[in-house]
């Protein structure tokens, strides 16, 4: 498997590796390394192999430093319960700047390329566009089959705009030589089968493994929330058109409870000073990247989960998340955008309250009444923790499986999973 992350936090990813590998495949995942941050190669717990390459001399000096600053200013705020401020915004994009981030780059999945020929595969499984011509021409090198994991539809996603045409002819030019595909939502699968003529993949949706987690007071405790109120969630990357800006704003009406964002990305500094002009910041918190692991007893100490997402590109209107699924596995009520394929899920299973896209005061209303309803916030946890025993990893990684068997059929491996 290659992804183009540190392989630190990317559930899906490391789902797949564990499900193939629990059925008799050695999985190798190649990542990109940070130097005092990750490890160039480790095997995880599950047998899971993985193997970094760093993404340039330079560059991992410049990674040492900053992690060195960050590391003396965790020192001189540790033992603070006040939510942690943000991150510096980064220095600006020069033209000297890009050139060096593209070197860097070819750098980097020439390495990518290297490491995965000589691992000597007996296949190839690129996450997402990013890596996608790097495992191409690796497999071909190899003489390996290709299996590529559309995690989005990235000719028409945020921060892709600009690319999108490569992106849309990179796609159209290597998924059909990929011999098995796999994406996140029936409407994507039907995207990509239209827009490039291929079968329509494999969907495997972004759902958690079922963990129970009970009674956890994680989030009160590290942040110390002096008041009962309820605990509304956020969870997952502070990225523009997520409708977080709306979600602040949201809090301003919505007393007697708790805001809680946990993650990091782009907007972080801008929902802090939000909370600041509008005088919410004593109820609008904020929690950096958990790990994996330790994500569902944050999610479990919460009360109503949100997924404000807006329709500001293809890509939002055809998902359903990692945190809905996290919200239902932790029995979480849900205030989600009326998007097609979240609110399928959100009706057929009665999770919680649909709200138009982009409306603030209608999003504000739908937690202010959950908020104010404790015995429908009852009713919806029950729906969720019934919904969770269906909508989990463990319900579809046999298709996962199967596709393997198919990819690879003369592989003899172990028993399917449960």
């Amino acid at each position: 498997m290659i992804v183009w992350n540190e392989f630190l936090n990317d559930a899906r990813v490391l789902k797949e590796a564990q499900t193939l590998q629990g059925v008799g495949y050695q999985v190798i995942v190649h990542a990109l390394h940070t130097p005092g941050v990750t490890e160039e190669s480790e095997t995880l717990a599950s047998g899971v192999q993985v193997v970094r390459v760093a993404r340039s001399p330079l560059w991992k000096l410049r990674k040492r430093k900053r992690l060195e600053a960050q590391q003396n200013a965790k020192k001189k705020s540790a033992g603070a319960n006040a939510s942690p401020k943000p991150a510096a915004a980064p220095p600006p994009e020069t033209f000297m700047r890009q050139l060096l981030k593209l070197v860097a780059r070819l750098w980097t999945h020439a390495g990518l390329a290297f490491q995965l020929v000589c691992s000597k595969p007996a296949a190839i499984h690129a996450h997402d566009v990013n890596v996608l011509p790097t495992a191409w021409l690796a497999a071909k090198l190899a003489r390996v089959p290709l299996v590529y994991d559309a995690h989005e539809i990235s000719t028409d996603r945020e921060g892709y705009k600009a690319f999108r045409g490569l992106v849309g002819w990179l796609e159209k030019k290597l998924m059909p030589k990929a011999a098995g595909t796999i994406t996140t939502t029936e409407a994507r699968a039907k995207f990509f089968a239209r827009a490039y003529g291929i079968p329509r993949p494999l969907v495997l949706q972004n759902r958690p493994r079922l963990v129970k987690v009970e009674g956890s007071q994680r989030i009160r405790e590290q942040l110390g929330l002096s008041e009962p109120w309820p605990i509304v969630l956020y969870q997952g990357g502070l990225q523009p058109g997520r409708g977080l800006p709306r979600l602040v704003e949201a809090a301003a009406s919505v007393p007697n409870a708790y805001f809680v964002f946990i993650g990091g990305g782009r907007q972080e500094k801008e929902l802090h000073d939000l909370a600041e002009r509008l005088d919410v910041a004593d109820r609008v918190r904020f929690i950096p990247t958990v790990a994996l692991d330790e994500l569902p007893a944050y999610t479990a100490s919460a009360d109503i989960g949100v997924q404000p997402i807006e329709n500001t590109c293809l890509n939002h209107f055809t998902t359903d998340s990692n945190k809905l699924f996290e919200y239902v596995i932790a029995g979480l009520p849900v205030v989600a955008s009326q998007l097609p394929e979240i609110g399928k899920v959100v009706r057929e299973h009665d999770l919680g309250l649909l709200v138009p896209e982009s409306d603030t005061q209608a999003l504000a209303c739908a937690i202010r009444q959950l908020v104010e309803a404790p015995e429908l916030r009852q009713r919806y946890r029950a729906n969720a923790l019934k919904a969770a025993e269906t909508l989990n990893w463990e319900a579809q990684e046999r298709e996962l499986v199967a596709l393997y068997a198919r990819v690879l059929p003369n592989v003899q491996v172990g028993v399917s999973p449960r």
